[in-house]
């Protein structure tokens, strides 16, 4: 009973952020080959885990995947830049300034971000890269089973849970030999209407 009860109180919280509840996108070819960004920094994988600061639960997760181009799986996410063209939760051309909107939309007075990086080969990171494309769109409420699911069967990320809980898969992520982490705080009002409004106006990325 009470393992049923902290399922339901970790859907309850991913239903209340806005992180969770994209639906299927597919942006055209044109659009995406325009804006693929390409980093100058090693191959890697980096989790976002969003933690409520009032209860300590965790809300939303999401990769970052930085190799032959750098994009992001957000699950589920209502997150969006429109310049940023999305193929079923990946976004595409993510830009140091792109990166920095996602993690200013995200982290707010309610949610901190925390932010998990591992350097990895090449390979993997194509791995990681096909896996989150081949995914498909993320129903309400499991992002953070795809993003689990997706990294199990990499390898190197073997102990991996595949889990419901963003807590869970942050707390074993860390674990992994490598990892760098660093908490993201902001006092942003809860519902972030300067952000969106900056990002419409056609920022440069």
């Amino acid at each position: 009973m009470g393992r049923l009860l902290r399922l339901l109180s970790c859907l309850v919280l991913a239903f209340g952020l806005a992180a969770c509840g994209a639906e299927p996108k597919w942006a055209p070819q044109d659009h995406v080959d325009a804006v693929r960004y390409f980093s100058e920094q090693p191959p890697s994988i980096t989790l976002y885990t969003v933690v409520n600061t009032r209860t300590g639960s965790g809300a939303h997760s999401a990769i970052l995947v930085n190799g032959s181009e750098r994009v992001i799986f957000d699950p589920a996410g209502t997150w969006y830049h429109p310049k940023l063209p999305e193929r079923n939760d990946v976004h595409f051309g993510m830009t140091d300034k792109a990166v920095a909107f996602y993690l200013d939309y995200h982290t707010r007075i309610t949610y901190n971000t925390i932010e998990q990086t591992i350097y990895v080969s090449p390979e993997v990171a194509e791995l990681v890269m096909q896996r989150v494309k081949a995914y498909g769109a993320v129903p309400k409420a499991m992002c953070t089973q795809a993003t689990s699911s997706i990294l199990r069967g990499v390898p190197g990320f073997e102990s991996l849970p595949q889990t419901f809980y963003p807590k869970k898969l942050s707390d074993a992520f860390g674990r992994l030999p490598g990892v760098s982490t660093r908490v993201i705080t902001d006092d942003d009002a809860d519902d972030n209407h300067g952000v969106l409004l900056v990002q419409r106006d056609g920022t440069p990325l």
